[in-house]
């Protein structure tokens, strides 16, 4: 009989898997690899979960509950709309920076053709519904422009946060963001979005 598993060991699973995945992509993920890597055999893996896909929606919704968690943090407050979209922005940059393993995946699910729809059903709808609420009730307080429609002002937003972390976690987009300034600092980065989000978003008078 296989021993049970700490939580810590079961955690290391996760964050394993979650690199490889992150590396290679659901098809050429390998099993084998992740156990060896948590330093548990293969067996042990399977016990736990019945094949790799289900290993990688493990993966999926332990990543998506602590971006969650972060961004909800980031849009409780009731500040104004840009210092809301600051927040966001930071929490961006230093999720990315802390967790970029997750990141590696997402990006790597964006390629995909099969399950492209459950994906971004599971990894986007909340994300789109809270920027859009957001958007909406700013536009309703007279801060953002009235001929703005808030669900795609909250996609617009949304890529450009989507592009934050991909240049902060996968090395190509971090290359990518140097070509444009490449001394720049992230407060100054920071600065700047807000310029452009503001210039993008906010009523006459509300810049």
């Amino acid at each position: 009989m296989l021993k049970k598993l700490t939580q810590s060991q079961q955690d290391t699973i996760l964050e394993r898997a979650v690199e490889e995945f992150g590396r290679n992509g659901l098809e050429r993920a390998a099993i084998s690899e992740i156990a060896r890597r948590s330093d548990v055999s293969v067996g042990v893996i399977y016990k736990y979960y019945k094949n790799k896909e289900e290993l990688f929606q493990n993966c999926l919704t332990h990543s998506i509950a602590i971006l969650t968690e972060v961004m909800e943090e980031a849009v409780s407050g009731e500040e104004p709309l840009i210092s809301a979209c600051e927040k966001l922005i930071r929490a961006c940059i230093a999720f990315s920076k802390e967790h970029a393993p997750y990141i590696q995946m997402y990006h790597a699910i964006t390629h995909t053709q099969e399950g492209a729809k459950e994906y971004a059903e599971t990894i986007e709808s909340m994300t789109a519904a809270t920027y859009t609420r957001l958007l909406a009730k700013a536009q309703q307080e007279g801060e953002v422009r009235q001929d703005l429609d808030p669900a795609l002002g909250a996609m617009f937003f949304d890529n450009l946060l989507m592009m934050l972390h991909f240049s902060y976690g996968c090395a190509y987009y971090g290359e990518r963001m140097k070509l444009y300034d490449s001394k720049v600092s992230e407060d100054e980065l920071v600065r700047q979005l807000l310029l452009f989000i503001k210039g993008a978003l906010c009523a006459p008078g509300k810049e």
